[in-house]
């Protein structure tokens, strides 16, 4: 093991770009096997390869370079993953969106009906809990 430790010693290694494109590859390699299309089985080494690129590559500040743009790029799916997970854990309290400005209201769970003011718009609705 030392040997590889030797080896990666000044290369970049894996980061989230790397695993994107590990997943893509094995994607568009399922994609083959399913439609049993050679374009896609060939296409799908293309990202499995620049992934390898990337990883062993000597250039480190461009491949962090490269990482930060793709993080930047997808962190609108990360925020949207983060808050559709932070409400599926929360088991005291119903969402909902309010009819007039759509922004997303918490309320507490197991109240009945209730009526719901919009701290934003001032609007009126109800809603069961």
């Amino acid at each position: 093991m030392n040997w590889l430790r030797r080896f990666m010693m000044g290369r970049y290694g894996g980061d989230q770009l790397s695993i994107a494109l590990l997943i893509l590859s094995f994607l568009l390699n399922l994609l083959a096997k399913l439609t049993n299309f050679p374009l896609f089985a060939v296409i799908s080494y293309l990202p499995l390869v620049f992934c390898l690129y990337r990883m062993f590559s000597k250039d480190i500040a461009k491949r962090r370079m490269e990482n930060y743009k793709f993080t930047i790029w997808m962190s609108p799916a990360y925020s949207w993953f983060k808050q559709v997970e932070s409400r599926v854990k929360d088991r005291n309290h119903r969402y909902f969106k309010c009819p007039n400005c759509r922004i997303r209201l918490r309320v507490p769970k197991g109240k009945g009906e209730i009526i719901i003011t919009c701290p934003k718009c001032k609007t009126r609705f109800e809603r069961k809990t």
